[in-house]
């Protein structure tokens, strides 16, 4: 019987006991399954939101390169679906900002977490369900980060040259001369409502042997083979002229050769005009494209050349010619050094032409040093440069899963504090965050790239800066403050400008600018 009651339910209410009935059987406890309830559905829903809108700038980015080249519905899934693939590191840091912040602010919201406070459940027991979902959250985004945006890169890299080598659909417009078909100028002088095309032209220029073949035709169409590798012309009461350009020395005369027809066609092969796939593994081998285990692996070798480089290039600048005073960087010999010396000690030249004479002559010693320091310093960063990326992407592989869980624990202190869910406060202190996030992320990996900080610091700056804000808000949280009341907030705000312009203040103002003033005129009589 309660199996026949079971089937005669809707689908989604014997999912939802379906459900249940599992997390029974794993021992979760009723608190702790609607916790999971109420942060799952937002956090997928966020997820899936977010991801579509970055999706959307990203194929606002990339759609020039898309519109115009009868790519088909398979090739724009996949660059879509791979290029999502490569918004992870964004879309899931926010995801979980965002879902932390309206699953707790909901709960403050509606008072359902001072009935839990109330009844003598602590704060850190009512995180713990949505701690273990954010542990998950965290192994799942390093997976994701070393196994699938690596593939990710490779899939995109290759499908936008195959998309980029792809040339644009054939469209020949009515009145000019179309030039898109390699080795071929085309006119159609009008088109009807059958799509038949009239005062048709064809210059082959295939031969390169300018305007000696000529077709011209009453009539015709156009049609495109079903593998896009020939473009067939059939055309209907014409004519075609060929000239022979052999012209030499001893015979400068030319030869006209006119052919009428009533039908002919005229095949042209086309290169290109069709998507083709290529090999994947031309991009396996940048930087983006791998894992922690070839970013290891790259790392030793690249430090190795970089090392042997570094060698190489400074044995030679210290025994180059142009370095003449290489013992001022000898310690032993410069200890005594002052720093300036006295102007009775200076040499004086005799006439301004000796001066002009050595001035010339530091010049053009200071201008080979540059050079030759400008070469050496190419030389090297030919290695240290790919060095320095192989290290920091190897770290950013950890990047992501540390995001996912300093942002899950500022969100769910900030969502317990300020007491608000639904997407209006919990959006917008969301983006903030995330701004940060962005800007010092972004600004981190650009310093180390260049050298100007180390790829530790530049991979691991974005953590740096919001771990302790994590940490704050924590506290804060567990500690039931309300630094971030909204009452509170606009409370004080009121208070400060009112104590700023009250009164008694705005009349001590009038009487400063009075005798200011007076002042003033008094200087000028």
């Amino acid at each position: 019987m309660e199996d026949q009651t079971q089937n005669q339910l809707p689908l989604g209410r014997r999912i939802k006991e379906a459900v249940k009935g599992f997390l029974r059987k794993l021992g979760v406890k009723t608190l702790d399954g609607y916790m999971l309830k109420s942060f799952l559905g937002p956090f997928v829903a966020v997820f899936a939101i977010v991801t579509f809108i970055l999706m959307m700038q990203f194929l606002w980015l990339y759609i020039d390169e898309l519109v115009g080249k009868g790519l088909g519905f398979k090739v724009i899934a996949q660059f879509m679906m791979w290029g999502s693939c490569t918004l992870i590191p964004y879309a899931l840091p926010l995801a979980t900002l965002l879902a932390s912040i309206m699953t707790m602010g909901g709960l403050g919201e509606n008072s359902e977490l001072l009935s839990m406070k109330a009844a003598g459940i602590s704060l850190q027991r009512i995180l713990r369900p949505l701690s273990y979902v954010a542990i998950v959250i965290v192994i799942g985004a390093f997976f994701a980060s070393n196994n699938l945006i690596p593939v990710a890169y490779n899939k995109i890299y290759t499908l936008r040259e195959d998309i980029t080598n792809t040339k644009e659909e054939i469209k020949i417009p009515v009145g000019i001369f179309y030039d898109g078909i390699d080795g071929y100028s085309i006119r159609v002088g009008a088109r009807d409502k059958n799509r038949l095309m009239h005062q048709i032209m064809v210059y082959n220029h295939s031969k390169e042997s300018g305007n000696t073949d000529l077709t011209i035709a009453d009539s015709g169409r156009f049609s495109i083979t079903p593998d896009k590798q020939g473009l067939l012309i059939t055309l209907y009461n014409g004519v075609n002229y060929q000239e022979t350009n052999n012209r030499t020395y001893t015979d400068t005369s030319l030869a006209l050769q006119r052919i009428k027809f009533s039908f002919q066609q005229i095949a042209i092969p086309l290169e290109n005009y069709a998507f083709k796939g290529s090999s994947e593994s031309r991009y396996s081998q940048e930087v983006m494209a791998k894992n922690i285990t070839q970013l290891r692996k790259d790392r030793d070798s690249l430090t190795v050349a970089n090392d042997s480089s570094l060698n190489v290039h400074t044995n030679r600048a210290l025994t180059a010619d142009w370095l003449g005073h290489k013992e001022q960087l000898d310690t032993a010999r410069n200890k005594g050094f002052r720093g300036s010396l006295p102007e009775d000690r200076l040499y004086h030249w005799k006439t301004p032409g000796d001066k002009a004479e050595a001035l010339g002559t530091v010049y053009g010693t200071l201008n080979n040093e540059l050079v030759s320091y400008a070469f050496y310093h190419a030389q090297i960063y030919q290695t240290a440069y790919p060095l320095r990326r192989t290290i920091i992407e190897s770290y950013r592989k950890f990047t992501l899963s540390l995001a996912c869980l300093i942002f899950f624990f500022i969100g769910a202190p900030i969502g317990a504090i300020v007491r608000k869910g639904g997407l209006g406060t919990p959006a917008i202190i969301s983006i903030l965050f995330f701004v940060l996030y962005w800007v010092v992320d972004i600004s981190g990996k650009k310093l180390a790239n260049d050298g100007a900080i180390s790829p530790f610091l530049g991979a691991f700056v974005s953590t740096l800066v919001l771990a302790p804000l994590a940490a704050f808000l924590t506290w804060k949280c567990t500690q039931d403050s309300a630094v971030f009341d909204p009452d509170n907030a606009i409370k004080n705000i009121k208070n400060f400008f009112g104590r700023l312009f009250n009164k008694e203040k705005r009349e001590l103002y009038r009487q400063k600018m009075a005798q200011i003033l007076k002042k003033e005129a008094e200087n000028n009589q």
